[in-house]
């Protein structure tokens, strides 16, 4: 298979032999209320957890797992998933995994214990794990020139950056005003409508050639990234040390360090294999390509920076300044609003300054952004210290998304598209798992340091003053780190990805 962008005199996938597609746009809208779900999904159950933890006694230290199943799952199956969507079919994998995920909902929103609610949110990680790397494989097949690509990947990216935000709102809304349920069974009446209107609109294209699957590389594969995803949620997670305060369990704990080695024993051994197999499951020249591995290692460094961002920036506004969970919720929709509008323009300026201006403007933003939030202060107003550096950091991830998401697919033929697609999906889930975890345990230790010193000082350790004081210090100290990952991304791009606006595609098809 060639590697390369090149005319052919066939009809691309995306288009009839007539030309485009006439129905790619109605596709595109198809395709961006899947995506909007499943971005949606990873942070509209954040609010509802207290409310979940009520209703099914789940207790404070299991609480983690309604989140970290999902995380697990969807992380851990990823690549196998974008396998699968190549040589079962997009539309097929589509459709699967789009029906999958409102089944799974459905049981987690019907759900009578803390077993039922895991072993759904696990299942809806599975099928997550076929329906996002399908969807974005889609958009790569079907729009095939550079300026409409560009739009479409405008529209995905203001979707994959803006939708958690999103997700806190409608967390919020459904969490207060009717029941914690909802925010899983609202998913089904949508993937039901979603999939009635995929069925007559989306086209099957699937992988040629050899589609035996490679099922060792799977095994290892998926063990590999669920025992790496699992090591850094136990690394993240807190409990009270002897002084009463919480602290990350931390990174010599033996179940991590266990974890961590597991973890790289069975991906250096996925690794061996695939060059070794006749049909891997991931052709590692699809991550040795200088603009696509360099465009995977951009997205995983933004995850790790910029996810916890909202974790902590979701502790600040309702436990320091008070915040109720829809009113946390509507303090994110600039964040949201910044990224829809700001989509818009890249999606024009991309076919002509070409992706890497955009994305080190980009990351230069949504760095300064991060720490802008370094104004914060435990009395603080909204609009004087949150407000600026979330409209920052928006305009510059609407600059990153983009152009990544197109330089990430650059040269990929069809018989690959599922599997570059999920690579794109893995490197931002495992880069927002080890984000957070190692900005968790930063922040708490930093937190725990500052309670000493006031202590030392004279303050009341009881006082609500010194919690929000030493509190705010600790999200200080994660959103440095979280600029430092996206001052190392915004490295990545000035000195590895080398493409230019005549790189991307235009009219011509993606070579298989």
């Amino acid at each position: 298979m060639s590697d390369s962008v090149a005319a052919t005199t066939a009809a691309p996938a995306g288009e009839t032999a007539e030309g485009p597609d006439p129905r790619r746009w109605a596709i595109l809208a198809v395709l961006a209320i899947a995506q909007l779900i499943l971005v949606l999904d990873s942070s509209i159950m954040t609010i509802a957890l207290p409310d979940a933890a009520k209703a099914l006694d789940i207790s404070q230290a299991n609480l983690q797992w309604v989140v970290t199943a999902y995380t697990l799952a969807f992380g851990g199956l990823l690549l196998l998933g974008g396998r699968i969507a190549d040589y079962l079919g997009r539309k097929r994998a589509f459709i699967i995994g789009l029906l999958g995920f409102a089944i799974a909902s459905a049981i987690g929103g019907a759900a009578i214990n803390q077993g039922m609610l895991y072993s759904s949110r696990a299942l809806q990680g599975a099928f997550g794990a076929l329906l996002a790397p399908a969807s974005l494989s889609l958009i790569t097949v079907t729009f095939t020139g550079g300026k409409e690509r560009a739009k479409a990947f405008g529209v995905f990216g203001a979707i994959a950056g803006g939708g958690a935000a999103i997700g806190l709102i409608a967390g919020g809304a459904l969490t207060e005003y009717l029941n914690w349920r909802w925010c899983l069974l609202v998913n089904l009446p949508i993937a039901l409508i979603t999939a009635a209107f995929a069925l007559p609109i989306l086209r099957e294209s699937k992988a040629h050639g050899d589609t035996r699957m490679d099922v060792p590389g799977a095994i290892l594969a998926s063990l590999g990234l669920v025992s790496l995803v699992y090591a850094f949620t136990e690394a993240a997670k807190q409990k009270v040390g002897a002084d009463g305060l919480p602290h990350a369990t931390g990174w010599t704990d033996p179940v991590v360090v266990t974890l961590l080695a597991a973890a790289v024993v069975l991906l250096v051994a996925f690794v061996w294999l695939e060059t070794r197999v006749a049909n891997p499951l991931l052709p590692l020249r699809i991550v040795l390509h200088r603009n696509r591995g360099g465009s995977y290692l951009v997205f995983f460094l933004v995850g790790a920076g910029l996810f916890s961002m909202f974790l902590f920036m979701t502790l600040y506004l309702q436990q320091v300044l008070g915040y109720e969970p829809l009113k946390a919720g509507f303090a994110f929709l600039p964040f949201s609003l910044g990224i829809i509008v700001m989509a818009g323009v890249v999606a024009q300026l991309m076919p002509r300054v070409g992706p890497k201006p955009l994305m080190i403007a980009g990351l230069t933003l949504a760095a300064t952004g991060l720490l802008l939030l370094l104004r914060t202060t435990p009395t603080s107003s909204y609009f004087g210290a949150v407000f600026p550096a979330l409209v920052v950091m928006s305009l510059g991830m609407a600059a990153v998304f983009i152009p990544t998401s197109s330089t990430a697919l650059i040269g990929v033929g069809g018989h690959d598209a599922g599997i570059a697609s999920a690579v794109l999906n893995t490197s931002q889930q495992v880069g927002g798992s080890l984000g957070l975890a190692l900005l968790n345990t930063f922040a708490l230790t930093a937190t725990a340091d500052k309670i000493s010193d006031l202590v030392a000082g004279g303050a009341d350790p009881k006082s609500p003053v010194t919690a929000a004081t030493a509190q705010v210090a600790g999200f200080h100290t994660a959103y440095v780190g979280s600029a430092i990952m996206l001052v190392l991304a915004l490295g990545v791009a000035l000195f590895v990805i080398t493409a230019r606006k005549h790189d991307l595609p235009q009219d011509a098809a993606v070579a298989v």
